[in-house]
């Protein structure tokens, strides 16, 4: 008896043909890529090169020509808020807000105002999320008093409600020092590996790339120069192709040949 397939599911995104103009300019040209279920993957290229648009388009928030098709939830036509988490490079808050850590979850969490109190199920919520990424008891923390990597780990704390199984991470450690850059991307690691977590990502920290991304995606000018797993597209030649040939590595990261 001949054995049956075995069908592949298909990746969580599929990306096909995706343009996007700017200001009349374009920005992405025919991108065609797929997000692997359970996988991270990450976007890498020049400054300029498309990666934060191909993102927010990911997402609808840009108009695009070309396709993006969603197997997440029941409903494969468009991603909803639960099924996308987004963590951005950066949050500005304005400083004569005395929030505390607490308080930005209240706002995420809560449709009621602030000045109501924070409810049972937001703190108990809040402080699962937090030891999660390694802040526990950070609640009553002033915001404008956390480090830059803590401020990054309370935004992935948000970003993982309510559980979605696409998280999309946009140089989320970028002003951070080492060390929490270092830390930052080992929880992401982890929570890939411990709940199957779909993460696609932009980052400038190549070592981070070869050390935890299964997919690589290498924009220039807008367009895919190469994609491939870590150990085939951080070498020499590849690199050159997505940064120039006068492009010099990072520190603390080798090419391979």
């Amino acid at each position: 008896m001949t054995p049956l397939p075995v069908l592949q599911p298909p990746p969580l995104v599929a990306v096909r043909d995706l343009s996007v103009d700017l200001g009349g300019h374009p920005v992405l040209r025919r991108v065609t890529a797929d997000v692997e279920r359970g996988r991270v993957t990450a976007v890498i290229g020049l400054n300029g090169s498309g990666k934060t648009t191909l993102l927010r388009a990911v997402v609808g928030e840009y108009a695009y020509r070309g396709r993006v098709t969603f197997h997440c939830g029941h409903d494969h036509s468009r991603p909803r808020p639960e099924h996308v988490g987004y963590v951005p490079q950066k949050l500005t808050l304005d400083a004569r807000l005395p929030l505390t850590v607490l308080d930005l979850f209240a706002l995420a969490l809560s449709s009621r105002p602030l000045f109501f109190g924070v409810s049972r199920r937001v703190r108990t919520r809040a402080a699962a999320l937090l030891d999660r990424v390694g802040l526990p008891g950070s609640e009553r923390r002033p915001v404008d008093g956390l480090s830059g990597g803590q401020l990054q780990r309370v935004l992935l704390a948000l970003a993982l409600e309510p559980s979605p199984e696409l998280l999309l991470l946009d140089e989320p450690a970028a002003g951070i020092d080492f060390k929490d850059q270092r830390g930052f991307y080992e929880l992401i690691g982890r929570l890939n590996r411990e709940t199957g977590l779909t993460v696609l990502l932009v980052s400038h920290d190549l070592a981070m790339v070869r050390s935890h991304a299964d997919h690589v995606l290498c924009l220039r000018d807008g367009v895919i120069a190469c994609q491939g797993s870590p150990a085939e597209m951080l070498t020499r030649e590849n690199l050159a192709r997505t940064f120039g040939a006068d492009s010099e590595p990072v520190p603390h990261f080798t090419p391979t040949v």
